[in-house]
Parts: C-alpha cells; structure tokens; sequence
C-alpha cells in the first residue's frame, strides 16, 4: 500500500505522549558532527518516465560481458525459467511462515517438501524450514552440538569456508565456547563438535568417514558443511558417512548471485537429535475427514516454548529462496541433479588440465570439484591481464590464507563454456 506520512499534528501528539518537544531530541545522542545538517542534495522529484531513462543509462555503464571464474561460497548455476515463473506466484512472493499456520496449507507444504528434498539430499532424517545462510547455520549447528554433549570446545578445520569461521567466533564468544582451527583435527573428551566442509573452501573432496571415526571415538559429533551442494549430485550424502548434522548454503539452487544475498542456511540431522534442531518442522497428517493436512511439527523457538528449554531464536526462514530451491531441485529430479554435477566436475577437471598442460601448477593434488587452487607467480598481475580481457579469473587466497600468498582460487560451473575456458587458459600463457 501507499505509504502515508504522520501529520504535523500527529506528530506533535506523540513527541508530547512520549515527553519530547522535538524530532531533533530524539537524536540528541548522536555527535552533531556526524549529523546531516543540510537537505541530501539529489535535485528535484522527476517524471516516472524521466527516471526509467536515467536508470537505463546508469545500467548502461555496468560491465556485463565479464566471464567469471569466481567461486568461494557463490555459485552461478543457470536457473531454469520454472522458479521464477513459479516463486512470482502473489500467494509465495510474500510468504513467510504463517503464525496461525494451519490456514496456510500451500506454504506449510511447499516448506515440506524443501525439508523432504534436503534431508534427501544430505542423507539425513531431518531438515527444518530453513535459516539465514550457510554460515549462521554452522554456528546454530555448534549451539546443537554443546546441547547434546554438554561440551564447549569446537574444533573446526581451516578448510572451513573463513568467513563463515568469522560468524562462528562471534557466536562462540556470545555463548562462551572454545574454538580451535586446526590443519588437523585434534578431538578430545572436551570436543563437542569437529567441523569440516566438503567439499572445503578450496574444493577439495574429503572421506568424511574417517572424520566420523575419530570424532565418535571420542563422543564429539561431527558436523559437516556444504556449500555446494550441486556436489551432492555425485558425492556420497553426508549422512550415509556418519554425519550427525549437516549445515550450509542452498544458494546454488534456485538463487542467482545478487550482491551477496538473500541466501539460504541449510540445517538437517538424525533422527537422535531432531528436539535440538533450531527453527521449526512442517510435518505431514490427515484431518478428521482423512485429508492430507500440514503442521507446524515441532517449534524450538523461545516464542513458542519456554525460553531456557528452547534451542534457538532463529526467526527467518528464507522461505522464498526455500521455494525457489525446491522447485529447481525438483526440476532436476535424480538424474537431472547427477548430470549437473558431472558437468561442473568434468569442466573444473578440464580447465585445470588444460592450466597444467601449458606449465601450470595445482597446489592441492587430491580429488576435487568445481573449484581448484592454482600456483602463481605473481596474483594480482594475473588478474589484471585477465581483467584486460573481459575474465575474472578466480580469488586471491592471499587475502583469507597468508601461506597461499599467489594462489588463485578458480571456480568452473555449467555456465563456462570450452571457448569461455580455453580464452582463460591462452590468457595465462
């Protein structure tokens, strides 16, 4: 609706109701050096059609023709027309989940069936309605895991995606836990949790069955994250590897790159542990006439129960982008999802044969996906000449990794093309 703004009068009626005599008063605490104290200068109101002219020749300066190489947690995956046709849909393109949610059947069973094709997917028996993003999820995964074993130490690889690493500092200050980022997991009686991507921030493939081993040996979970999760189109499921949570980014499906948001957090585990996952669980009954009905299962939420016994105050539920995920998975299907994934793992693997065939080296030597890191001698010059070209060749890992000072990060998905791939490799020689 139209936005309608208080009147003078209304307006000298609150300041009085709440004992100010001014607008300016309410800002007293703000430093009057920070304060603006002229009109922001952006010229007179113009015509709507003045203003789609301006807007278009502002669009005009955008680069567009860039080819990217850039992955590191964001994912340029082609989006099949069906999502948005279907997430523009007025009942979803608003929807959050409802608070009186048995009249909202459609979204309560579109939410369903995004926790169905998650938990699918990872392989575990449980995925809520979603979170924020892929790294507010690992951090609500270690609040699950000092849940269930009483612990307050977290061990987390430095494999890990590090922002999402900086999100977990944060979050264990808050709740006084101890992380420790090793090279190596080093789990003791006082580990709650050992953390590890895969595949890692530098798309490197992991056997998680060995972390699984040597977390429980010691009765730490493990909690695996997944950034891409095109991966799992190929690679054994988390859960099938002795998993007991499952966290990360859904971006991938459904969700174009967009400036850095909105994302989607992942979050899923095991029968055992349902009761301590944050957010809340649609799940599926019948009503009194026999009829498929949907529910809100179960809500952890400190709203809903009391607040010592809940698990988290996570509200948002991404609902939107949820949707929009579940509609291209399920416009995949099986086989479609498993085609995807050799598409992405066959292209990073040419493009980084074609790199070695002409003298370049891979620092990483194990099985990896659609990214791979590649030995430099010089990063920025590398990324100028290939910006002269119209290619972002890729992240600089000197920012993130000191010790991988001129390592380039490249990320290959089903969007590069061979002619995009062998441009990017004449370029380097």
């Amino acid at each position: 609706m139209d936005f309608v703004p208080n009147t003078l009068e209304q307006q000298k009626e609150m300041l009085h109701t709440i004992g100010v005599s001014s607008i300016n008063e309410l800002f007293k605490d703000i430093p009057s050096s920070i304060l603006l104290q002229d009109p922001l200068a952006i010229g007179k109101g113009l015509s709507e059609i003045a203003v789609k002219r301006k807007l278009a020749s502002l669009a005009m300066c955008n680069k567009i023709s860039y080819t990217s190489f850039l992955g590191a947690g964001s994912y340029a995956h082609f989006i099949p027309s069906i999502v948005n046709a279907l997430i523009s849909r007025g009942e979803f393109y608003t929807a959050y989940t409802p608070y009186q949610p048995e009249i909202s059947q459609g979204v309560l069973q579109a939410i369903f069936e995004y926790q169905t094709l998650i938990a699918d997917l990872t392989g575990m028996d449980v995925a809520n309605a979603s979170l924020y993003d892929g790294s507010t999820a690992l951090a609500e995964a270690c609040i699950m895991a000092h849940t269930i074993t009483k612990r307050t130490q977290i061990v987390a690889l430095k494999s890990v995606h590090p922002e999402y690493r900086e999100v977990l500092k944060t979050y264990c200050t808050a709740h006084s836990f101890q992380l420790i980022e090793a090279d190596q997991p080093t789990i003791t009686d006082k580990t709650a949790a050992l953390l590890i991507q895969n595949p890692d921030f530098f798309g490197s493939v992991h056997d998680l069955r060995k972390y699984a081993e040597q977390a429980h040996s010691q009765g730490a979970l493990l909690v695996v994250n997944v950034v891409e999760p095109t991966s799992l189109g190929l690679l054994v499921p988390p859960g099938e590897c002795g998993a007991d949570i499952v966290v990360g980014e859904a971006q991938s499906f459904g969700n174009p790159i967009n400036f850095g948001g909105p994302y989607l957090g992942i979050i899923a585990t095991t029968e055992e542990f349902k009761r301590n996952i944050p957010g809340r669980l649609v799940g599926k009954t019948v009503d009194e006439e026999g009829q498929d009905g949907y529910i809100l299962t179960l809500q952890a939420r400190e709203q809903h129960i009391r607040r010592e016994k809940s698990c988290s105050n996570i509200c948002t539920n991404q609902a939107l982008c949820a949707l929009a995920a579940s509609i291209h998975i399920a416009a995949l299907g099986k086989t479609g999802i498993k085609e995807l994934a050799e598409l992405n793992l066959q292209k990073a693997h040419y493009l980084s044969r074609k790199l070695m065939e002409n003298g370049c080296q891979l620092y990483f030597n194990g099985p990896f996906y659609n990214e791979f890191v590649l030995k430099l001698d010089d990063v920025n010059s590398t990324l100028k000449k290939l910006a002269d070209k119209n290619i972002i060749g890729g992240l600089d890992l000197g920012k993130f990794y000191p010790d991988l000072k001129n390592c380039l990060l490249i990320c290959v998905t089903e969007l590069i093309t061979k002619e995009d791939m062998d441009s990017f490799v004449e370029t380097l020689s």
